[in-house]
């Protein structure tokens, strides 16, 4: 998926759509990219001379990958980042790194969804996380 095929699952807009591409690989797998160009909104105090990705960030970015999980579902619902666990940081992601994200559905417990993924930089993890999500009924207006 593009970011405009994305944008008809989860409800994010530019600047907070923080995804390139996803691609649902299994039933419960998917992956998903993320080239940071340098000129984003959360780079700009965060460091300046010396800008790192946020984890909040990194963590956003594997949670919005994920959402083509479900992708299907439901077209009369939207994914909502419920909770994030065991969220580690090995590796700065700075400009000109392109994140690439594995995710894989773990559990469903009613309309929540349980993910865990991992995201890299030229084969070397930089962060894993594990997220859950709701899907809640889109309503009118």
């Amino acid at each position: 998926m593009n970011k405009e095929e994305i944008m008809q699952i989860i409800p994010h807009r530019n600047s907070m759509l923080l995804i390139d591409e996803a691609t649902k690989t299994g039933e419960k797998t998917c992956t998903g990219k993320k080239t940071i160009v340098g000129d984003e909104w959360f780079l700009d105090g965060h460091f300046p001379g010396h800008p790192v990705v946020p984890g909040v960030i990194l963590c956003e970015i594997m949670a919005q990958a994920s959402a083509v999980i479900v992708s299907g579902v439901s077209q009369d619902c939207l994914p909502f980042f419920t909770g994030i666990e065991k969220a580690k940081f090995r590796r700065q992601v700075q400009p000109g790194d392109t994140l690439e994200i594995e995710c894989e559905l773990i559990d469903i417990k009613r309309n929540f969804y349980f993910v865990k993924g991992k995201g890299s930089v030229n084969g070397k993890l930089c962060v894993s996380a594990e997220f859950s999500f709701a899907l809640v009924e889109k309503t009118q207006g």
